[in-house]
């Protein structure tokens, strides 16, 4: 009889950073440190069967953004995109992480983008997934929040199977499906409200301008979250950038196509990341997410 590999999955945690308690499902444990950073209404449960396929030879830490799964969330947080990507700084200095690779799905790519940008120092590497690349003065992000918070307010009734089961949900299998109904009560309304607002009120192409890390940018090729006309636009911005199409899949390519969002992001892991001259210079620790974990 043939045994089962064994997990990858070492526990899951809790650290206080930023001022608020941050959870983590930690991988692997040996090898060069990888941060997974999920979407806007993902949690990190909702990843862990890519950091079990990523956790051979690579250290794998995946975050419950605030608002999120079991970190911390209610009405006295603040849930910009400042707060969130100062809760990802204090996070990896919180464990004492050496340079790490950022893996950043959807707002978690913009989060990446953030906190690479002022510490450039932390980051080996940036993996962009798809961010939204909306924005002040650009078309809005593809993806309304009306039918997100009909899900939410499914799953907090515990009625959500139906509605991912329904005809015009994506065909998941089942067990991302029985996932995804299992984490999304967690999420908090406002979270969610903010986070989405935060796509078009946000200037993440500035940043991009000023990254000084080695980036790569996954593109799915039937999303319709970055178009060609977006992809010569962040190339114009940060000329070093590689981007990477997968056409087979959407916005949840790793559940679209985990094969081949897998291989691409094996690719990327493997290349060189030789660090960029003429990069700006890392923000004081006081420049970054001034008071953001709170509301003002």
């Amino acid at each position: 009889m043939s045994r089962a590999p064994a997990s990858g999955f070492l526990y899951g945690a809790h650290v206080r950073a930023n001022g608020i308690r941050q959870h983590y499902l930690r991988f692997g444990g040996t090898g060069p440190a990888i941060v997974i950073v999920p979407g806007i209404s993902t949690t990190a449960a909702q990843w862990a069967f890519i950091a079990e396929r990523l956790c051979i030879g690579y250290d794998v830490y995946v975050l419950d953004v605030r608002g999120r799964g079991l970190s911390e969330s209610g009405p006295h947080l603040n849930y910009s995109l400042d707060a969130c990507a100062s809760d990802l700084v204090s996070f990896a200095e919180a464990l004492g992480l050496g340079p790490y690779t950022l893996m950043g799905h959807s707002m978690g790519g913009r989060i990446g983008i953030r906190a690479a940008r002022w510490r450039p120092s932390s980051v080996e590497q940036l993996i962009l997934i798809d961010p939204p690349v909306s924005g002040p003065g650009r078309r809005a992000y593809p993806i309304p929040i009306e039918p997100l918070l009909k899900l939410l307010h499914s799953a907090k009734l515990g009625e959500i199977d139906a509605l991912l089961r329904s005809p015009s949900a994506p065909r998941w299998p089942e067990q991302h499906i029985r996932t995804r109904a299992e984490w999304m009560h967690t999420c908090d309304e406002r979270a969610l409200v903010e986070g989405h607002k935060g796509f078009h009120h946000d200037d993440i192409h500035r940043d991009l301008a000023q990254l000084s890390v080695p980036t790569s940018l996954i593109v799915a090729g039937r999303g319709d979250v970055i178009r060609p006309e977006d992809q010569r636009e962040i190339l114009r911005l940060l000329p070093s950038i590689v981007v990477k199409t997968l056409e087979s899949a959407g916005h949840q390519m790793q559940i679209d196509d985990t094969e081949g969002f897998l291989s691409i992001v094996q690719e990327l892991l493997t290349r060189p990341r030789d660090r960029l001259d003429g990069g700006v210079p890392t923000l004081d620790k006081q420049e970054i997410g001034k008071d953001v974990s709170t509301t003002r």
